[in-house]
């Protein structure tokens, strides 16, 4: 596996270091995702703007929580599960929610589990949804706006599960306690 650096705002190219700042700020550290990421400002400064864009849509935190959660649990991401576990916890997402979200069970409600569904089968039809699936989906009282908003959360976590599994970014110390491995 080929290593990456994990940056700092003392070795991030220039155009990250403002980017790190700007994360440090907001969580207190700099997560090893974004360090790996300053490698690239670009993908870094993606990424962040794409989590404020899927952040301001029409979705509940729980909501996103749900859809953040499936695809990182579909696309069997070590990182972004247990720090997608406690950024849940800390927007008050239920921790039944959680929980099944992690071991692939459903919903405790039918409108999440639409949402789980929807989001797994646009994952794993890649984008190729067949109308019975759409309807469910509408049925359960999501719009099309919503159809398009979930594919705006897994445009932005394509980039961090992707990051995470070829750089196999350590996860840092406060996601530790909600370590995950895939079930197979």
């Amino acid at each position: 596996m080929t290593k990456f650096t994990i940056h700092n705002k003392s070795t991030a190219p220039e155009a990250s270091k403002k980017l790190l700042e700007e994360s440090e700020k907001a969580y207190g550290m700099i997560p090893n995702l974004h360090g790996v990421m300053a490698e690239s400002p670009e993908i870094l400064e993606a990424y962040k703007a794409m989590n404020d864009f899927f952040s301001k849509s029409s979705l509940t935190q729980e909501e996103i929580n749900v859809i953040w959660l499936t695809i990182n649990v579909e696309n069997n991401c070590h990182y972004c599960v247990p720090a997608h576990t406690a950024i849940a916890k800390s927007m008050k997402v239920a921790d039944n929610v959680i929980n099944a979200l992690r071991d692939q069970k459903p919903m405790p409600n039918p409108k999440l589990e639409a949402l789980r569904t929807f989001t797994q089968r646009l994952i794993r039809e890649r984008g190729n949804i067949d109308a019975t699936t759409i309807q469910a989906f509408m049925d359960a009282g999501y719009t099309k706006k919503n159809i398009l908003e979930v594919i705006l959360g897994y445009s932005q976590k394509i980039m961090s599960n992707y990051v995470n599994h070829i750089a196999d970014t350590p996860i840092d110390d406060p996601f530790k306690d909600f370590e995950w491995k895939a079930k197979n």
